[in-house]
């Protein structure tokens, strides 16, 4: 049974410590063998490098993001309810949030004690500020910032209106930078730490019609390089995914996108949650600035009929 909790506004968290299985095949990191110490003793202790990779293993079988805690935009639904249940099944605390308050309330509940649901706008910087504040005293700290939220609009240039440009960029790029603004000072704090800013294959090849939600995403991975440079020095990494098209309501209408990529169908948000999941892990932290793709083959070029 959920409860209303008392320590901000539209703060959901169940009491219940039961949690749903999500269904995401988590990756699961290869065993690492090390040399025994009877054949080969270090001269020096182990890089950072070689401390990440050493402690692989314990991340493996549902702790890979023990410790963690993300806040994840756009989390009611789609892919990003599929990331806040692959992250929580691996160990993490989560806040979920969004403007549709019935599903991420939902959403939350089912996910027992290690996730909330709280409203945010994205593209009200106010919302921002008191949503890292409510989750750093739900869950102690912030250390991932996933932006998922977006929106599209199919319009053809010469038919597109100025308020739907606006909006869609006011949510897909301004949104992310308004997040890690925000954020920045606690992933400091927290650090190591992880943004990964959800972008598309519409932010590596152009798309007819899709003119705003385009020139967002190829936006938003502009935006990664430019953090990744400013932030690595704090042990803050960030990175974009780039998915191709994916069974979501966004994809509503859209079905038979799959019919050209290598692959011949749709992603699941499932795929995808396992790539963020691997960004939000310590398991990638060698990786910034870079950018991820899970899209079917759709970027490798022209598939056979």
């Amino acid at each position: 049974m959920a409860t209303k909790s008392n320590k901000g506004p539209g703060l959901a968290r169940a009491a219940s410590s039961t949690r749903a299985a999500s269904g995401a095949t988590a990756i699961t990191s290869s065993k690492v063998s090390e040399t025994s110490s009877s054949t080969m003793k270090p001269s020096a202790p182990l890089s950072t490098g070689g401390q990440a990779i050493k402690e692989l293993a314990a991340h493996s079988n549902g702790l890979r993001l023990t410790g963690k805690v993300a806040l994840i935009t756009g989390g009611a639904r789609g892919m990003g309810a599929s990331f806040a249940k692959a992250m929580v099944d691996q160990g993490a605390s989560v806040m979920i949030t969004d403007v549709l308050d019935d599903a991420g309330n939902q959403l939350a509940r089912s996910l027992g004690n290690k996730a909330a649901y709280r409203r945010l706008d994205v593209t009200r910087r106010d919302d921002w500020k008191s949503t890292v504040q409510e989750t750093i005293r739900a869950f102690g700290k912030l250390n991932v910032l996933v932006n998922n939220a977006g929106i599209v609009n199919f319009s053809p240039i010469d038919t597109s209106d100025e308020e739907s440009w606006d909006h869609t960029l006011a949510v897909d790029l301004t949104g992310a930078y308004n997040g890690i603004r925000a954020s920045v000072e606690a992933l400091k704090k927290y650090a190591p730490a992880s943004i990964i800013n959800i972008s598309s294959t519409a932010g590596m090849r152009g798309y007819r019609s899709l003119t705003a939600y385009s020139a967002a995403k190829f936006g938003l991975r502009g935006l990664t390089k430019s953090v990744a440079l400013d932030l690595a020095a704090m042990k803050i990494r960030c990175n974009s995914v780039h998915p191709g098209p994916i069974e979501t309501p966004m994809l509503a209408g859209h079905e038979d996108a799959g019919k050209q990529v290598a692959m011949k169908r749709v992603g699941q948000p499932a795929e995808v949650a396992n790539l963020v999941v691997y960004l939000a892990s310590d398991e990638s932290s060698f990786s910034t600035g870079a950018e991820f793709v899970a899209d079917g083959g759709e970027l490798a070029g022209l598939a056979p009929n």
